[in-house]
């Protein structure tokens, strides 16, 4: 038997609304080739950060940083110019689109939060252990030591009672 999905029509939302310079803009899912490209370019991006590359502006100059940025917002980028918004606000509401198309809303969020800022997107190791510890209600570490598993693997009793046993029968 089939399972039947309801419609997300009403309960997906394909775009994002973002507040720059006291406008409000409403920023569209790009169509399904735009979303694959951004993927393929941000997945490579990771790649070669992973593999302890740089990147450098021969693997995205200033014009395919602009594609991608235009891909990420969409109709909104020429409304953004038109805005006279200045670049470093159109680069973070891109990026932020961007989080937004390759993950989901709230790394967009976290992006947008942060201003584009690393250091504030992902907390130090003290802020991120005190967390937590408060989530857990507790100081971290194990209540009860775990009991030693058997190492024989066929049964807790000693070989030499075995033997014994069996030599009675």
């Amino acid at each position: 038997m089939a399972v039947e999905f309801e419609a997300l029509d009403e309960l997906f939302d394909d775009s994002l609304t973002l507040p720059v310079k006291g406008k409000t803009y409403r920023i569209p899912s790009p169509s399904g080739q735009d979303g694959l490209k951004v993927q393929r370019i941000t997945t490579t991006a990771a790649r070669l950060i992973a593999g302890g590359e740089a990147l450098d502006a021969e693997q995205l100059d200033d014009a395919e940083e602009r594609d991608l940025l235009e891909m990420c917002l969409g109709p909104v980028y020429e409304q953004l110019l038109a805005d006279g918004v200045d670049w470093a606000w159109i680069r973070h509401a891109g990026l932020t689109a961007m989080f937004w198309i390759i993950a989901d809303v709230e790394q967009a969020q976290a992006y947008w939060k942060a201003a584009g800022d690393p250091s504030r997107r992902a907390p130090n190791r003290e802020t991120r252990r005190a967390k937590a510890k408060a989530t857990k209600g507790g100081s971290g570490a194990a209540k009860t030591t775990r009991k030693r598993g058997s190492t024989s693997g066929t049964s807790a009793r000693p070989a030499t009672s075995r033997a014994r046993k069996a030599s009675k029968d």
